[in-house]
This record gives structure tokens, sequence and C-alpha cells, in this order.
């Protein structure tokens, strides 16, 4: 067991995650662009199986848990999103054209599963160690990242990285023989008389490695929203609920990179809802690590949907103008 949670409950959480990752995969075999209908049937799809995943936790163990589940789950789903504009200025810098995308997002996230796995046996094996002590590092660190994503939001015309000269892909570059074309979908092909791996596989190495760092801002935050809980959960209890709702939320990145892509300019205010959400979450966790203060998991989820929703909205009534609007006024 897992704090409150059985080993028919991870055995069923795994075999929907893995029979997802399957169905998937069966119904994007073939080399084709994902169409925004397509992406946006397997969004509803994802979105879907964590919400009838979150109902199962608040019947099994109380609707207290099953609010946190879902809280998770939007505070990483929101996270999620600079992840994929990295992600899109990534494709763009190994100029990987869209029909491989998917291949690309898809193993992207096998390796993000195991990760994330990594980054919360870390994360729980660190509060079991030092208990408040960490829970206050945390704390600290939810309020760093929130105020450095408010310095890079200052930042009229950010620098953009040529990913392709990345340390990872140099340090690839140096173990494996690099093939300098792409060959269809294909990792790895025979060069020279020698196994190279392609331009697909270190735009691979790169997404792997920007959602490790990732994964330092989320787990964190995650974690950060169950101190100060009046009832406190056991740690193994904790430990399921960040890693599951992580995962559920990662799971559904394939199908909403193509979505974003599409349409980021009409989410151009939700970074700063992102930071407000940061800015509760830190502070939430630092009063809760005190004792001077307990916000229900009802509230959480509360605060973190509704500024969410303000930040969509706002994006929509009032988007950033793009430098190329200030360059070519519509007359």
């Amino acid at each position: 067991m897992i704090g409150e949670y059985s080993v028919f409950e991870l055995l069923l959480f795994a075999v929907l995650v893995i029979g997802a990752l399957i169905l998937d995969l069966h119904a994007h075999k073939s080399d084709r662009p994902i169409s925004m209908r397509d992406a946006a049937l397997w969004s509803v799809f994802w979105i879907a199986l964590s919400l009838a995943f979150a109902v199962y936790v608040s019947i099994a163990h109380g609707r207290a848990q099953g609010m946190l589940f879902l809280t998770g789950y939007f505070l990483e789903k929101s996270l999620s999103v600079d992840n994929l504009f990295v992600f899109i200025a990534i494709f763009s810098s190994f100029s990987i054209r869209p029909e491989f995308q998917h291949r690309i997002l898809y193993f992207g996230i096998i390796g993000a599963v195991v990760m994330r796995l990594i980054f919360v046996v870390l994360g729980s094996s660190f509060i079991a160690l030092f208990g408040k002590w960490a829970l206050t590092l945390f704390g600290v660190f939810v309020l760093w990242t929130a105020w450095k994503m408010w310095q890079s939001s200052r930042q009229e015309a950010p620098e953009i990285e040529d990913y392709s000269q990345h340390w990872a892909v140099r340090l690839t570059q140096r173990i494996f023989p690099v093939s300098p074309q792409l060959h269809g979908h294909n990792f790895f092909v025979r060069h020279e008389g020698r196994c190279a791996v392609t331009p697909l596989f270190l735009c691979l190495v790169v997404i792997e490695i920007a959602d490790v760092m990732f994964a330092f801002d989320s787990v964190p935050a995650v974690f950060s929203l169950f101190a100060g809980l009046k009832e406190p959960l056991p740690l193994g209890t904790q430990t399921f609920l960040v890693y599951t709702s992580n995962i559920f939320a990662i799971l559904g990145l394939r199908s909403l990179y193509f979505l974003l892509a599409a349409a980021n300019r009409f989410l151009s205010r939700l970074e700063a809802a992102v930071i407000v959400i940061l800015v509760f979450i830190g502070i939430k966790m630092l009063l809760g690590v005190v004792g001077t203060f307990h916000v229900p998991a009802e509230v959480s989820l509360a605060v973190v949907f509704g500024v969410l929703g303000a930040g969509v909205v706002a994006s929509y009534f009032f988007p950033k103008k793009s430098p190329s609007d200030s360059e070519h006024p519509i007359q």
C-alpha cells in the first residue's frame, strides 16, 4: 500500500495509463500531421479519463482527496502550457516537420512518466527526512519560480534559444555518430556502416531534458498543495495523489500541444494567471508550515480553476500585441 491506497488501486492506475498509451499509439501509428479536430477529440478523451479517476478517488477516499487530485491536475496542466511553447521552439530549432512531431512527443511523454516518478519519490523522501524544513524550502522555491516567471514575462523581446546547440545535443554527439538528415520517423539508422542517431533522436533528448527541468518547478508546487490542510494526509497518500495528478496531466500534453500551437495568441495572459496561482500556493504552504492558517481543498481548487479561467478570458478580450502587430498596424 501507499498511504491509504491499495495495491489494487495502484494496478488500476497502471492499467489505465498503459492501456491509454497503447490506444494512443495505435490511433497515431501513421506519419501524418494531427488535425485540430483529432487533437480536440483526444484532449477531451484525456480530460474525461482524468475526471473519471478523480470521481473514483472522491468516492473511495473522500471528497477532499478528490479535490486535491483535481487541483494538482489543473495546476500541472497550467504549468505545462509554458512547457509546450518551449517544445514549439525546440521543434523549430531542429526543423522537425509536423508529421513527425507527435512521435517525438509520444516517446517524450513515456520518458516523462518515468522521470516524474523519480522526482515524486525524491520529493516525498525529502519531506520524510526533513519535515517542515523541506516544506518551507518547497514553499520558497514555488515563490521563487513565480518571481522568475514574472521577470521573464517583463521582457518585451525575449531571446529565442537555438536548441540545436543545446548541451545535451553536444553530449549525445560525443557518444553516438549522428546522421545529418532525417530518415522518416526513425531515431536510429545505419550511417557509414555504423549505428547513428538522427536529428529526431537529438530533438527527443532535448525534449526529455526540458521536461526534467520543468519537473523541478511542478513537483514542489503540487506537493505544496498539501501543506496547511486542517487534517494532514499521510505522506504516502500525498505521494500517490501528486504522482497520479502529474501523470494524468502530462498524458494529454501531446494533443494539447497541437491545440496550443494553433491557439497560443489566445493564451497570452495565461502566464500571469499561473504566476498568481504559484504565489497563492507558495504563501499557503508557508502559512501551513507555521500552522497559522488552513486552506480547505475546495478553496484551493476554486482559486486554481478561477484564476486559470480569468487568464483565458483576459487573453481573449485583452490579448497581448505581438511585435508584428506593432510593426504592421491594421488600417
